[in-house]
């Protein structure tokens, strides 16, 4: 009894050695899940170095009790504005009377930029080149395959020409911000007034082709005559003052593009110049001493605003300088294009247009020049001095109108058609030079872009990093 008691007492003892060593090991192991678990839950709520430094990155005012981020160094506005106001006046400066050279050859790497990117762009739309090859390859079949189509092909050929010319010059005259060449008053009312003196003159306005519409002359001899009224004489130049309008209303577009292109994507004040007249006009609205240039185009701007497509219309409908204006106002508020050009081309190439050839008619009627003439000899001591030139013009013009059809001109040789020729040429090389300079000084604004922007800010270099065990050792800690 007593051995086996003694071996009993041992197996019981060795049991309990035994559970208390496997509760130790579940403590163990318990406390080691929750001090995993206790780590994770610190490492969640406790951001990682890396998260830390995006955040930094994308907060960088946090760091350093609000200051700049290490890595930047305080920007110098001040300079920064000094380098502006200084690269302003230079390319102020950068003009073909003053510095010659340097005007040309920077208007020529700017046509070179222009170049450049203008390919760029092609070569990224090689479809839409196939098919302008294709269809020139066709197009030229056409022009040499004899056929019934040479009837169309002719037409098209005589006509192009001056469909191209007279767009051409409605573009040139509203193009450039209210710079651009006053082709009117050059060409298109010129043209108006002669074929007006030549209806009267010749009771007709069968004018034989050619010459016309390049030159004038009476039909030969007999023809119908009938004293021409305003509408028929209107209805003679629609076509051409249709083609000139619709090219104004084209060149109202690039105002329109870059304010819409500036609200949504942002500009810099500082060079967004074009849009300088914009901002400064917005400054004034709460202004109550303004000018009355200033109020007008308040209103101007108010009414293409607030009323939309009837605004514009009311605006294109007259001659307006400030139309461009009206431009930059419906591409700033995002106004649709087709209710802009829409607008703009009803206005001004058939509302204005026959307001202006309504005026030249009424103005260059036969009547009404000759009593203008007759007025002139009323002025003292210069009067009849300032009448004889007009009456050598207005016969030497009634003599041109009546020669044969394949005579050359006899030149004019008068005093008043060379000043009017000097100003035409005069007012077209302005124009020429005033191109060259714009280029000039796109390519400074190009060339100098970036060095205010490199002055606000200069990174320093990153501070080496740490090794693969600092890392360890920091991830242990």
């Amino acid at each position: 009894m007593s051995q086996h008691s003694k071996k009993d007492k041992d197996t019981r003892q060795r049991k309990n050695v035994d559970n208390n060593s496997h509760k130790q090991k579940n403590a163990g192991s318990n406390n080691s899940s929750s001090s995993n678990s206790s780590t994770t839950s610190n490492s969640a709520k406790t951001p990682s170095n890396k998260q830390k430094q995006q955040q930094q990155q994308q907060h960088p005012k946090k760091v350093n009790n609000g200051n700049l981020p290490l890595n930047m160094k305080p920007t110098n506005n001040k300079n920064n504005k000094q380098l502006k106001e200084k690269l302003k006046a230079e390319r102020e400066a950068l003009v073909l009377w003053r510095h010659p050279i340097q005007t040309l050859s920077y208007c020529s790497l700017e046509i070179i930029e222009l170049v450049k990117t203008l390919g760029r762009k092609l070569i990224q739309r090689k479809i839409w080149i196939g098919v302008f090859v294709l269809l020139a390859s066709f197009i030229a079949i056409l022009y040499h395959v004899p056929g019934p189509h040479q009837v169309l092909v002719d037409f098209l050929r005589h006509n192009t020409w001056f469909v191209v010319y007279w767009t051409g010059l409605g573009i040139l005259s509203s193009v450039g911000l209210g710079t651009g060449l006053h082709t009117f008053l050059l060409y298109l009312g010129p043209h108006i007034a002669s074929v007006t003196l030549a209806a009267y003159e010749c009771n007709s306005l069968n004018f034989p082709k050619p010459p016309y519409p390049d030159d004038i002359i009476c039909p030969d001899e007999p023809y119908e005559k009938q004293v021409p009224n305003l509408w028929t004489i209107m209805s003679k130049v629609r076509l051409e003052a249709f083609l000139w309008g619709a090219g104004t209303a084209l060149g109202e577009l690039p105002p329109y593009f870059m304010a819409k292109a500036a609200r949504l994507s942002g500009y810099d004040p500082d060079d967004a110049e074009e849009l300088a007249e914009f901002e400064a006009l917005k400054a004034k609205r709460n202004q109550k001493d303004l000018s009355l240039m200033d109020r007008g185009k308040l209103f101007m701007e108010r009414v293409v605003e607030r009323i939309g497509f009837f605004g514009i219309l009311a605006c294109a409908s007259i001659p307006n300088p400030l139309f461009d204006l009206a431009g930059i106002t419906c591409g700033h508020f995002l106004v649709p294009f087709w209710t802009f050009f829409g607008a703009t081309l009803i206005g001004k190439a058939i509302v204005k247009m026959h307001i202006q050839k309504i005026f030249v008619i009424i103005a260059f009627n036969e009547v009404l020049i000759e009593r203008a003439v007759d007025t002139l000899s009323v002025i003292p001591v210069i009067g009849s001095k300032l009448q004889e030139p007009f009456k050598a013009f207005l016969n030497n013009q009634k003599m041109r109108l009546h020669r044969q059809r394949n005579a050359a001109p006899a030149e004019a040789g008068n005093l008043l058609s060379k000043i009017f020729e000097t100003f035409v040429i005069g007012m077209v090389c302005y124009f020429v030079v005033s191109i060259i300079n714009s280029l000039a000084q796109s390519y400074h604004k190009r060339l100098n872009k970036h060095r205010t922007a490199s002055n606000s800010t200069t990174p320093i270099a990153p501070a080496p990093t740490a090794s693969k065990k600092t890392k360890k050792a920091a991830l242990r800690e």
